[in-house]
């Protein structure tokens, strides 16, 4: 099985939308913490998630959380 690539060791905070999202697992993405489709090639999939309103997040970007696409503090043991 394939390691995904650390995109870097903070989650990105944001503001979302109501909307349906991917969210990057590969760590290639050039769009982080979002799939631009880098992963062709490799065994990942993009993790589609939907928010129903508008919140704050905190999407992982180590891409070694259990609780995918939100930041569970993982990157604290890397």
């Amino acid at each position: 099985m394939e390691t995904p690539r650390i995109a870097t060791t903070q989650p990105a905070v944001l503001s979302l939308e109501p909307g349906t999202y991917y969210w990057c697992r590969c760590g290639r993405s050039n769009t982080q913490p979002f799939c631009d489709g880098s992963h062709q090639g490799t065994s990942f999939t993009p993790v589609e998630f939907t928010m129903t309103e508008k919140k704050q997040v905190a999407l992982c970007q180590c891409k070694h959380t259990t609780t995918a696409p939100f930041c569970d503090g993982s990157h604290k043991r890397l």
